[in-house]
């Protein structure tokens, strides 16, 4: 169960500003079909997850634990300043030929390889070595971050300041590297 509710927690809150979320909420937008765009954002999601999943497990197994996790501890610390810099919407919504359901899909798996959210996914399955509760957790971390960002879209990014969102999920990666430093 930790490595669930610990791989929702991080890829929510990380998720939140991230440039696929702006890509949800753009997708959103432009289709104005919520169903469509939250079915491939979760095809794609469970994919690249699964993916980044099993390359963490692999790590693992490949990586001596004493490197290991000093290793992830620093990834974590690494990450904790990445989030720290604001992402921009760099996807080209201009030529959606394919409907809400697989533009989104093939939007959402492409710019997610070599995101946050993905290389957390490699970390936290390294940390927990199970491919699908980490996979499941992170899923359900991007359903939610995503979610927020086709139903509520801009309504909800005009009352949070996205500057503590993030401080607050840098502050997540360092206790995740605290954490592991400390086992």
């Amino acid at each position: 169960m930790e490595a669930i509710i610990n791989s929702f927690l991080l890829v929510a809150a990380t998720e939140m500003g991230d440039k696929t979320q702006l890509l949800a909420l753009v997708l959103a937008s432009k289709f104005k079909k919520p169903w469509h765009v939250m079915a491939g954002i979760f095809t794609a999601t469970v994919l690249n997850h699964a993916l980044a999943a099993w390359a963490g497990e692999w790590i693992a197994a490949t990586v001596p634990d004493q490197w290991l996790n000093w290793a992830l501890a620093l990834t974590f610390f690494g990450f904790a300043l990445w989030i720290l810099i604001p992402d921009k919407d760099d996807s080209n919504t201009d030529n959606m030929k394919w409907g809400a359901f697989w533009t989104t899909t093939v939007l959402f798996f492409f710019a997610e390889i070599g995101d946050k959210t993905q290389l957390s996914t490699v970390a936290l399955a390294a940390k927990y070595q199970n491919i699908v509760l980490v996979t499941l957790g992170t899923t359900a971390g991007m359903m939610f971050a995503d979610g927020l960002a086709v139903v509520f879209g801009e309504k909800l990014t005009q009352k949070i300041s996205m500057k503590w969102i993030n401080y607050g999920s840098s502050l997540l990666y360092v206790l995740f590297g605290v954490g592991i430093l400390m086992r």
